[in-house]
């Protein structure tokens, strides 16, 4: 069966383990896309395989649901407000479907990761978000070398520049939420120039909703409570081994009465 641009494929080399979408083909290479995974790649036709799914069905607000249940008897909740950055725009609608289908409020922001740290800080200064998402893509080069120097990768400089920005606008961790990162970021750099959470402890490809079921669960947890980061990295695809973080409350406001 030919493939196309557009259509759907697995690597038969990586045992068919990631649905990719063909951005482009030139001189029989095959330009990839993680429909899932924020991934790019590239293949040959003899290893590919043509398949009808576009994205895995599992149901993603499965994993934050028990957070959804608010007793609404006697109180009234104001959730955390979310501002969203990606460097790619297919998966940034879908973290916006996300929250959309768990009632947080977010505003998402398409800008190429290399010119979020210029503009970051005047839609932090306009939208006022309790949490912030930078992420994107990104890639770890072994071939460049050490994998601790942020050079050696595809955005992690870019993201560490935003994260250091967002912090000049706002220093308490507490106050502004950061989660940024995405596959196979600079973790350990990115947690150092302020980020709560981050990406990615074992440089593993990440879902493209794992920053978003982290925020999520952060917006919709009480700000009196402090969060139990190991389980909750645990509702994340790839758990520890793709997002970390460090231990701190949710940015929910409870009221009373509710009217």
């Amino acid at each position: 069966m030919e493939i196309q641009k557009g259509d759907y494929v697995t690597r038969k080399s990586y045992n068919n383990d990631t649905v990719f979408k063909v951005l482009n083909i030139k001189d029989n290479i095959y330009y990839l896309k993680g429909v899932d995974v924020r991934l790019y790649a590239d293949s040959k036709s003899d290893d590919l395989i043509k398949v009808i799914t576009e994205q895995d069905r599992e149901d993603f607000t499965e994993r934050v649901k028990d957070i959804l249940l608010l007793d609404r008897d006697e109180f009234f909740y104001l959730p955390g407000k979310i501002l969203h950055f990606d460097g790619d725009s297919d998966y940034l609608n879908r973290c916006l479907e996300f929250y959309n289908q768990t009632g947080v409020k977010a505003v998402g922001k398409n800008i190429k990761e290399e010119e979020l740290p210029k503009c970051i800080n005047q839609y932090l200064k306009e939208i006022k978000p309790d949490i912030v998402i930078i992420t994107g893509h990104d890639a770890y080069y072994k071939k460049k070398g050490d994998e601790h120097d942020p050079k050696n990768y595809q955005n992690s400089l870019n993201f560490i520049k935003s994260v250091q920005a967002a912090r000049n606008y706002e220093s308490s961790h507490e106050k502004l939420i950061i989660i940024a990162g995405a596959c196979q970021s600079n973790y350990e750099e990115l947690i150092k120039s302020g980020a709560n959470y981050a990406s990615s402890p074992k440089r593993v490809n990440i879902h493209a909703l794992d920053p978003a079921i982290i925020a999520v669960a952060v917006a919709l947890t009480k700000r009196n409570e402090e969060i139990d980061l190991i389980e909750l990295l645990e509702r994340t695809k790839y758990g520890r081994e793709g997002m970390g973080g460090i231990m701190g409350n949710g940015v929910m406001y409870v009221g009373y009465p509710r009217q």
